[in-house]
């Protein structure tokens, strides 16, 4: 069962604005996608002190960092997922990184956004899987 953090309850009241609101629905989408996602607050740092909100399954699937004009979704292994919705928006040109970049009044597709995070736990378990063989 996914476990919510503590760090990343956080990290949503500390962003009282629209940034608050678009984390804790994405937050919601997320772990409503895969029962057995793990999530954390990780890289804090005197910049910024909550760290970034993210979710693993045998590595990291996605993180969402809050930045100054939009919430990121940073998928790690975003360049290997396919992407028929078109939500990737930002990273485009990374080998492996893709990022979709949310600003204030965007709507997100719950169901492409699902289908990106299950395909991001479908490929850390493959690699996962790959590894052990």
């Amino acid at each position: 069962m996914t476990k919510s953090s503590k760090d990343v309850d956080l990290i949503i009241a500390k962003a009282r604005d629209w940034r608050g609101a678009t984390l804790a629905k994405v937050r919601k989408i997320v772990l409503a996608t895969d029962p057995e996602l793990a999530e954390a607050a990780k890289w804090k740092r005197p910049a910024n002190p909550l760290g970034v909100a993210l979710w693993e399954r045998e590595g990291i699937v996605l993180a969402a960092p809050i930045l100054k004009e939009r919430v990121r979704l940073s998928f790690f292994n975003g360049a290997s997922l396919a992407d028929p919705k078109k939500l990737f928006n930002a990273r485009l040109d990374g080998t492996k990184e893709r990022a979709i970049d949310i600003a204030e009044g965007d709507k997100i597709n719950e169901t492409a956004l699902k289908a990106l995070v299950k395909a991001g736990v479908a490929h850390n378990v493959a690699k996962a899987k790959a590894r052990k063989k």
